[in-house]
């Protein structure tokens, strides 16, 4: 758990990186590739931190605890 949580504040440190060059950049197409680096880094620390999320929510015979059973009567 600890290197998901080293990885998820290496890419929070490489989107913030990304958003301030792509503020700061005044051609476009450079401004345009810092903005999609910065969507990619999002979506990666996002994946990361539900896999942690996941990893910490407690379980029941392999169940989430907070689901309901599955009713008999259903098809």
């Amino acid at each position: 758990m600890k290197d998901m949580q080293a990885h998820l504040e290496k890419l929070q440190i490489q989107l913030a990186e990304c958003e301030m060059i792509r503020d700061l950049a005044t051609d476009p197409k450079k401004r345009e590739l810092f903005s999609k680096l910065a969507e990619h880094f999002r979506a990666l620390a996002g994946e990361i931190e539900k896999a942690m999320a996941e990893r910490m929510s407690p379980t029941f015979l392999g169940r989430k605890t907070h689901e309901p059973f599955p009713s008999e009567e259903e098809p």
